[in-house]
């Protein structure tokens, strides 16, 4: 199994930008589909962001498409979400995900994937 460990949130303007980085221990990252998911108070997760364990499919959450970006580094162990023109609905703790390259599922399942970090908190002043 892998273990995740989110870092890079913090507070932005609206407008402004931020990096996430997942940064992944134990198994063999290279085989390991990664998802970016995010919840808000009162609300239930949301997809935003996966990437394929080739690194040569990425999918996105309907509200974060043209604004996010998604990407890997297997040698370093890490997936990065790339944040541009944050909105204050974006506010959101955000969690990384792992699960295995055999996965056949929706990458917006969250079921699908069997490991997840901790989070990191973004928040948007309006």
């Amino acid at each position: 199994q892998v273990q995740l460990v989110e870092s890079g949130g913090g507070l932005v303007q609206t407008g402004g930008s931020l990096r996430l980085s997942c940064t992944a221990s134990g198994g063999t990252f290279s085989r390991y589909s990664i998802g970016w998911f995010r919840q808000a108070p009162g609300m239930v997760r949301e997809f935003v962001a996966a990437i394929k364990w080739s690194g040569g499919s990425t999918f996105y959450g309907d509200s974060v498409k043209g604004r996010f970006a998604i990407s890997r580094d297997n040698a370093m162990n890490t997936v990065y979400l790339q944040m541009n023109s944050l909105k204050p609905e974006d506010t959101a703790n955000y969690y990384c995900a792992a699960r295995p390259a055999y996965s056949s599922d929706y990458y917006f399942t969250a079921a699908s994937y069997d490991s997840w970090g901790q989070g990191t908190q973004v928040t948007v002043s309006s």
